[in-house]
C-alpha cells in the first residue's frame, strides 16, 4: 500500500513539472475586453418645464347641508331618491301642514278684527277733533280717542307679525333643497313624526360641482406659493392614488384659491385650498388625492431623462458621448426633476448625447457602441408627471 501511494505522488509531481498549467480558462468578459460597450443614448433638449410642488390632499365638498325638520309633525311624503342629483328649490319632503295653516288663518282673522276696530277709532277721533274745535267737548276726550287709535294701530302691527310668523312656520312644512347637489342616505321614512329638536337630519346634500381639495405643503414652499398666487391663477392638478399610494392618472385640473394666513407651528406646514370644476365627478368628498401645484415655469431649460442621471459620492453626474464614441463622465447640477425629466442647470448643453442605459458598465474614456432601442417596446401615453422632487428637495 505504501508503494502505491509513493507512485501516485511521483506521477503528480512529474505532471506538474513537465506539463505546467496554462491558468484558468478565458472568460467571456476577458474575451470582450477592449470591445466597445453597447449603450443607449438620448440628446439633451432645451424646452420650457413647468415647476410643480407635490402634496397629499383631501377632497372636501364645497357646500354640505344637513336637512332637518324645523317644525314638528307627521312626515307625509319624501320626494327624493337616495343618491339623486337635486337643484336649489326642489321639494324634498312634506310635513303635515294643517295645524300651521290653521294658525295662519287665525292670525289673518285677528288682524281683520283689529283693523275694523282701528277704522272705527279713527272715525271717533275725527269727530272729537271737530267737537273740540267748536268747544262742544273737552280736549281730554279727543286725546283719549287719539290714544285709542294708536293702540289699535299697534295691535294691527302685532297681528301682522303673527301672520308672518305663522306663514314662516307653514313654509317649514315644505322642505326644499337650499343648494344644488347630491343626496345621501335617507334617515327618516314617511309616516314618522319629525321634530325640530331631532339630532339627525332627514338627509345630507353635498355639492359636487365645484368641489374643493385641501392640502398642505412644507413652509419652505411659502415664497414660491405666494409668488404663484400673486402672478394669477395658479393651476393645480389632482391625481388618483394607486395601490402603493403613488400618483397615477389625472382626475381634474383646478385653481389655487386660498393660502392659509398662518403656518402650522406643530407640523411646519402651510394649508391650501384648490377648487376644481369636477364636471365628470371624479373627485369625491372625503377621498385622498395627490396634488400638484404649478408654481413656475423654467424657460429653455436643459432636460434629460431621469435615467441619464447617475449618483456618486461627489454628487450627480452623466456620461456624455462625444463624436469619437467615447464616454466622458461629467458632473452636473440638477435643479428640478420628476418622472418626465430632469432639469440640468449646469454642466450640460442642449444637443449633447447622454447615456440612458448601460452606464453601470462605463468609466471615463470608455469606448461605446450605440445600440438601437427595442422596436417592439411601445412608449406609454404621455400623462401629467407623478409627484417628483422640486428645486428645494421637497416631495
Amino acid at each position: 500500500m505504501a508503494g502505491l501511494c509513493l507512485l501516485v505522488v511521483a506521477a503528480i509531481v512529474y505532471g506538474i513539472w513537465f506539463f505546467p498549467s496554462a491558468g484558468p480558462p478565458a472568460t467571456k468578459k476577458d474575451a470582450m475586453a477592449g470591445q466597445p460597450i453597447p449603450v443607449l443614448t438620448v440628446a439633451a433638449v432645451a424646452r420650457d418645464v413647468p415647476i410643480y410642488l407635490d402634496g397629499l390632499g383631501t377632497v372636501q365638498a364645497f357646500y354640505t347641508v344637513t336637512m332637518k325638520a324645523m317644525v314638528d309633525g307627521p312626515l307625509e311624503t319624501v320626494n327624493f331618491r337616495e343618491g339623486q342629483d337635486v337643484h336649489k328649490g326642489d321639494v324634498l319632503a312634506q310635513i303635515d301642514p294643517r295645524t300651521y295653516q290653521a294658525a295662519l288663518d287665525n292670525a289673518v282673522a285677528k288682524k281683520a278684527q283689529d283693523q275694523a276696530q282701528l277704522a272705527n277709532a279713527r272715525l271717533d277721533l275725527a269727530r272729537y277733533q271737530k267737537l273740540v274745535a267748536n268747544n262742544y267737548t273737552s280736549a281730554q276726550q279727543a286725546d283719549t280717542a287719539k290714544a285709542q287709535v294708536a293702540q289699535f294701530e299697534a295691535l294691527v302691527q302685532q297681528d301682522q307679525a303673527q301672520i308672518d310668523t305663522a306663514r314662516t312656520q307653514l313654509s317649514y312644512t315644505t322642505i326644499v333643497a337650499p343648494i344644488d347637489g347630491r343626496t345621501g342616505m335617507r334617515q327618516v321614512d314617511p309616516g314618522n313624526i319629525v321634530h325640530a329638536i331631532d339630532a339627525t337630519g332627514m338627509v345630507v346634500i353635498t355639492q359636487l360641482e365645484p368641489i374643493a381639495v385641501l392640502f398642505t405643503l412644507p413652509q419652505q414652499a411659502l415664497p414660491s406659493v405666494a409668488a404663484a398666487m400673486a402672478a394669477g391663477n395658479a393651476p393645480v392638478l389632482a391625481l388618483a392614488q394607486d395601490a402603493t399610494g403613488g400618483a397615477s392618472r389625472l382626475l381634474d385640473t383646478g385653481t389655487l384659491t386660498v393660502l392659509d394666513n398662518q403656518v402650522d407651528s406643530t407640523t411646519g406646514t402651510i394649508k391650501l385650498k384648490a377648487v376644481f370644476p369636477n364636471a365628470a365627478h371624479r373627485l369625491w368628498p372625503g377621498g385622498f388625492v395627490s396634488v400638484r401645484l404649478r408654481t413656475d415655469t423654467a424657460k429653455d431649460a436643459i432636460v434629460v431623462p431621469p435615467s441619464a442621471i447617475q449618483r456618486g459620492p461627489r454628487g450627480p453626474y452623466v456620461f456624455v458621448i462625444g463624436p469619437d464614441k467615447t464616454a466622458k463622465r461629467r458632473p452636473v447640477t440638477i435643479g428640478y426633476e420628476d418622472e418626465q425629466g430632469s432639469v440640468v442647470t449646469s454642466g450640460l448643453a442642449a444637443g449633447e448625447a447622454v447615456v440612458t442605459d448601460g452606464a453601470s458598465r462605463l468609466s471615463d474614456n470608455t469606448k461605446v457602441s450605440l445600440a438601437q432601442p427595442d422596436p417592439d417596446a411601445t412608449p406609454a401615453p404621455e400623462q401629467p408627471a407623478a409627484p417628483g422632487t422640486s428645486r428645494d428637495g421637497h416631495r
